[in-house]
């Protein structure tokens, strides 16, 4: 598949650019590891920790991946096949020396790769790399240029905290 047709399923939306903050927030969530959100409308992709009852995350599908499709009615959708596979979907795999963390990297942009686990307050985290640091991803925006044929990333944000500090971090590049 062509890198044009797989970032047009990554970002395939029908409306004009917006601004980052001036997006709904999804609504808090112990489980809460990040979300995605893009130019082209207020639909929110939304990731959070998948816990087993034992409050561990679940080897076999540690994050849980929907839509919040708040420029429909607001409503939580799951993601299609293709997104799930193509798009919006996660590769995660655990991470030998380090019980219940994981090792992944999204479907659609594999040079970061992140990991998921649990951190000493149990609580779960999805660290990524900002400014060539791991940090604790909170949110990404996607600044999608669909002036052409087939839509393009323009620039992505990362917005996040640092896990010592606990200050704000950020990061703006271009893919």
């Amino acid at each position: 598949m062509s890198k044009s047709l797989f970032l047009y399923f990554l970002f395939f939306t029908c409306t004009a650019y917006a601004r980052s903050d001036r997006f709904p927030i999804p609504p808090n969530s112990s489980i809460r590891l990040f979300y995605i959100q893009r130019s082209s409308n207020a639909n929110t992709v939304i990731y959070d920790a998948n816990l087993l009852p034992n409050k561990t995350l679940n080897p076999k599908d540690p994050v849980y991946t929907y839509w919040i499709r708040y420029a429909e009615k607001g409503q939580k959708e799951e993601l299609s096949t293709i997104q799930r596979t193509l798009a919006y979907g996660l590769y995660t795999n655990p991470i030998s020396t380090e019980s219940n963390t994981y090792e992944g990297y999204f479907l659609a942009y594999r040079k970061r790769k992140f990991v998921v686990k649990l951190d000493t307050k149990g609580s779960p985290i999805a660290l990524f790399p900002i400014n060539n640091k791991l940090q604790i991803l909170k949110r990404v925006y996607v600044h999608v240029n669909e002036s052409n044929l087939m839509p393009s990333v323009n620039y992505i944000e990362l917005f996040g905290k640092d896990p010592v500090t606990g200050k704000d971090v950020y990061e703006r590049f271009i893919p």
